[in-house]
């Protein structure tokens, strides 16, 4: 076993990601990730600071024959889980390839959802106000109508996506174990895609936050019927936003959990086991609760307030668990 797959094996072993290693060792990420590629070789004293890291002696690092040694590699526990399991450089890039694919129809999806409303508020609003020769009643039915046609489509779009995805859903609840060289091509990758990453994080997040500028320019003027164009162009401007942020964030997420870095560590999979059931009966019971205010009201325009707060609410639930549950 040479050099850049000791570095991999201990690594793993301790459950640290490229990060926390290159932290330890008062690095880059990117140094650590070129030893694992075998793109560079450590300094001496990099060689040595690993060897008191991992417990293990700097002739059992450095030479390719040499024998496993008490401890070496010994996998931190802190609780029972399944065994890594292996990821050919295939597998990894069918992966990468079927999740931009997939993805693009995700991203499509989800914007249908947030648009869905749109037609509701302008057909009724336009009746409330005579614009259009209809009763309120029958601009209603009509909207709920195109509502219930646009969230069919984004079902149709997302399903398929999210079936050919489904084997893949071990990578975020099970440790894998990359083949040797895999790792470094998927930190290549990642860091090819990082700039579109981040340019499209920004770009979505600023059409977020100016969605909201026509209404309160709107509200301003007391102008009532451009108040209700001006909700569905802030949802317009959120649906765009939400698709450009999907469609870099889950490629990104491809990235992380490959390498079984960010939301993806170890320690990150074993929460999310002990978290499942919570979260499954939690976000049903806050879809319910959204149909439900929302058909009761009909106020689809407000009610969608209720995703970030149960989003917030979620976090700092999952916070208080953890700081109940007992160390171990």
């Amino acid at each position: 076993m040479i050099l850049a797959e000791k570095i991999m094996k201990l690594r793993k072993a301790q459950g640290w990601s490229q990060e926390e290693l290159a932290a330890r060792l008062g690095v880059s990420r990117q140094s650590v990730s070129k030893w694992e590629s075998m793109a560079s070789m450590p300094d001496l004293d990099k060689i040595l600071k690993m060897s008191e890291l991992f417990g293990v002696s700097t002739d059992y690092l450095l030479k390719d024959n040499a024998a496993e040694e008490e401890g070496c590699a010994a996998p931190l526990l802190p609780e029972e889980g399944p065994a890594p399991r292996p990821i050919s450089l295939e597998e990894a890039n069918f992966y990468l390839e079927l999740s931009e694919r997939c993805h693009k129809f995700i991203a499509l999806a989800v914007a249908l959802f947030i648009l869905s409303p749109v037609p509701l508020i302008a057909i009724t609003g336009m009746a409330e106000y005579g614009r259009i020769a209809l009763s309120e009643d029958v601009a209603a039915a009509v909207g709920l109508l195109l509502l219930f046609v646009i969230v069919a489509a984004g079902v149709a779009i997302l399903l398929p996506s999210g079936i050919k995805l489904e084997r893949y859903e071990f990578l975020e609840k099970e440790p894998i174990a990359p083949e040797y060289g895999v790792a470094g091509i998927v930190e290549t990758k990642r860091e090819a895609f990082a700039p579109i990453y981040h340019k499209g994080l920004v770009v979505g997040i600023v059409l977020c936050i100016l969605s909201v500028v026509p209404l309160f320019f709107c509200m301003a003027l007391e102008a009532e019927l451009s108040c209700v164009f001006a909700v569905c162009l802030l949802l317009a401007l959120i649906a765009v936003g939400v698709y450009i942020i999907v469609r870099v964030a889950c490629p990104w997420e491809s990235y992380e959990k490959l390498l079984e870095e960010g939301d993806y560590t170890r320690e990150h999979k074993a929460e999310n086991r002990r978290n499942d059931p919570f979260t499954g009966f939690y976000w049903c019971l806050i879809t319910a609760i959204y149909l439900g205010s929302s058909f009761y009201t009909g106020h689809w325009a407000r009610t969608w307030i209720i995703w970030p707060v149960a989003a917030v609410l979620f976090a700092a639930l999952l916070a208080l668990r953890r700081m109940l549950r007992p160390e171990r």
